[in-house]
């Protein structure tokens, strides 16, 4: 849907384009003037055609590119990078909610700071401490959707349908039995990751209400906060389990 907007806008651009190069009102090129006149108009009238087949072409025929998993660094890289698996039929949902979790993650670690810059100073030892278990807590949700992405990469759609299509018909039982483990265990392990992120935000959440809920403590406190607790658990465990 995304794409059949940007195609729409920019034929609307094009449009608007050339109405104000050859509009008698604005800048009235045409070809009954004279040869510099005639020669720009055509020159933009060729632009604007290859414009809107190239941009066409860009935006309703090419294949995307997989951003490689080594060169991701930014917000926008994990999205676009997850978006491209969006057309894995029975990833879907799972990719789906991977993207809401990015996005929740984004505003929740801008909330949590901007609470933080609210009740600290940002000097402060109990504002170094929150804000650090907040951006361990991020470090920890984008090292699953890393981790996504690698089985994602080699993750082959095709040949798991036609698994599932064959039903054991065409390959002996135990080799089925096989291979149908072999992508069920990709499909856990992603499913698996992103239950671990739902936990990773309901975490956040309670240390936000924690936190909103506290009149004046001591940096000392902080550590014996339950939510600072459980989210210790969480990372430690997590990053146990990803070695």
């Amino acid at each position: 849907m995304t794409k059949y907007i940007k195609w729409l806008g920019l034929i609307f651009g094009v449009v608007v384009l050339n109405i104000l190069l050859f509009s008698p009102g604005f800048i009235g090129l045409g070809f009954g003037g004279g040869a510099f006149s005639t020669a720009l108009s055509v020159t933009m009238l060729f632009g604007s055609v290859m414009a809107l087949c190239y941009g066409s072409y860009t935006l309703l025929f090419k294949q995307p590119v997989v951003l490689p998993v080594k060169q991701i660094e930014t917000h926008e890289d994990y999205v676009e990078a997850l978006s491209f698996y969006r057309r894995i039929k029975v990833l879907e949902e799972d990719i789906t909610l991977g993207l809401s979790q990015l996005s929740r993650m984004k505003k929740k670690k801008e909330t949590l700071l901007n609470v933080l810059n609210q009740r600290f100073d940002p000097g402060e030892l109990s504002y170094k401490k929150f804000a650090s278990v907040t951006l361990e807590v991020e470090k920890l949700l984008y090292l699953n959707i890393r981790s996504v992405l690698n089985r994602l990469h080699v993750f082959d759609e095709a040949e798991y349908a036609a698994l599932m299509k064959s039903k054991s018909s065409k390959i002996p039982p135990k080799l089925f039995q096989e291979k149908t483990k072999v992508y069920n265990d990709y499909l856990s392990y992603v499913k698996d990751s992103l239950h671990t992120n739902e936990e990773i935000l309901l975490k956040l959440d309670q240390l936000l209400l924690e936190i909103s809920r506290l009149d004046s403590f001591e940096a000392g406190d902080i550590e014996q906060m339950p939510c600072m607790q459980d989210i210790d658990q969480l990372i430690k465990h997590t990053k146990l389990y990803r070695q």
